[in-house]
């Protein structure tokens, strides 16, 4: 960690407090991944405490059930302090800080980027467009949109790689074996943590009634970038490796991908945006609620102008529809590092060091 990680991560010296307190109860034992991880250690680290906030769903079950809330005076808020802290170590990990933090406080500055990025792709597609080709190479040429979105894409995952590399060298992580990445795997694949542990729900939009919306939102959303990834991935083998360019039939796998992973998409993303309208904002991190709502609706947005831009081939509007739909996700692709979307990857990490912790 940095020679003073208070300075760095605001949030860390309360959410020590409060963890020792609820060590000290133990009530919440049964919950989420974060009190078993606890249960572990007799004091608390700056890097435990982070990957205890990394590790927290923010299904908001310890609040509550616990007794020490306000009014009374230990006053614990364990799920808005460990939002706090998580958000505080993505953007003291990525590189540069000073845009996540711009990027997670601003929602404004997420639209913007959108806005900035759907601009340059209609000036590219207005001066780069082919002399010929077929489907949406009619208006913008294979070669413009690996020379755009190439560098685009690997360029946040550069970034994104380091700041993991950074994270798992403050949390102690050792080198993984297969069972560790298999198991962290498995609970991304079937959100366990979601489902507030033992109480089998959450109780992000509900309160003090716990419900599965937010797990199944999130496993829509979830399921549909997967489906949407193979989609992007089958293409590109397709076109490279077996020289079959684009457009393609409905009954061919970037079709039989794509379009049941844009539905899931739109259905869990704007799910997803309706809980957090009803969430509490005091159980978060208020002050990067415009951050992570846009995020939301640009990923909604990517999905719909793609499944849009499917349904109006061959009519008038593919060049509008191609513009939106390919800003969008050129936007998606360039907040990956300093927005939420990043949170994926860290939640992944630290599940892989919570298997590691309890396997050995």
């Amino acid at each position: 960690m940095s020679p003073d990680p208070a300075a760095a991560m605001p949030a860390l010296a309360e959410a020590r407090r409060q963890i020792e307190i609820c060590n000290a109860c133990r009530y919440c034992e049964g919950f989420c991944a974060v009190f078993p991880a606890m249960t572990l250690h007799r004091s608390f680290p700056d890097g435990e405490m982070v990957q205890f906030a990394n590790l927290c769903h923010a299904c908001q079950g310890c609040f509550h059930a616990c007794q020490y809330t306000a009014p009374h005076e230990f006053d614990l808020n364990i799920p808005r302090v460990l939002a706090e802290l998580r958000a505080e170590s993505w953007e003291r990990f990525v590189r540069p800080s000073w845009l996540a933090r711009l990027v997670q406080g601003r929602g404004v500055a997420v639209a913007a980027l959108a806005v900035v990025a759907l601009a340059a792709m209609l000036a590219a597609i207005a001066a780069l467009r082919p002399a010929d080709g077929t489907g949406f190479y009619a208006h913008l040429s294979h070669a413009a949109m690996v020379t755009i979105f190439l560098p685009a894409f690997l360029a946040p995952l550069a970034v994104t790689g380091l700041a993991l590399r950074d994270y798992w060298r403050a949390v102690g992580g050792a080198p993984l074996r297969i069972a560790h990445v298999l198991a962290a795997l498995g609970d991304v694949a079937r959100l366990r943590n979601l489902s507030g542990g033992a109480q089998g729900a959450c109780h992000y939009e509900k309160g003090d009634r716990p419900s599965t919306a937010r797990r199944h939102a999130h496993q829509a959303m979830f399921w549909g970038f997967v489906l949407c990834f193979a989609a992007t991935s089958s293409g590109t083998v397709m076109h490279y490796a077996l020289d079959w360019p684009a457009p393609y039939g409905l009954l061919t796998p970037p079709k039989l991908f794509g379009i049941p992973g844009g539905i899931l998409m739109v259905i869990g993303g704007a799910w997803l945006a309706a809980l957090k309208l009803r969430a509490d904002p005091a159980l978060g991190s208020p002050g990067r609620w415009g951050g992570e709502m846009a995020v939301t609706l640009l990923l909604v947005l990517v999905a719909a102008s793609g499944l849009a831009l499917w349904a109006a081939t061959g009519t008038g509007a593919v060049a509008s529809l191609l513009a939106l739909h390919l800003g969008a996700v050129l936007a998606l692709f360039l907040l990956i590092p300093y927005s939420k979307l990043v949170h994926g990857a860290f939640r992944l990490a630290a599940l892989m060091r919570d298997a590691q912790t309890r396997g050995g």
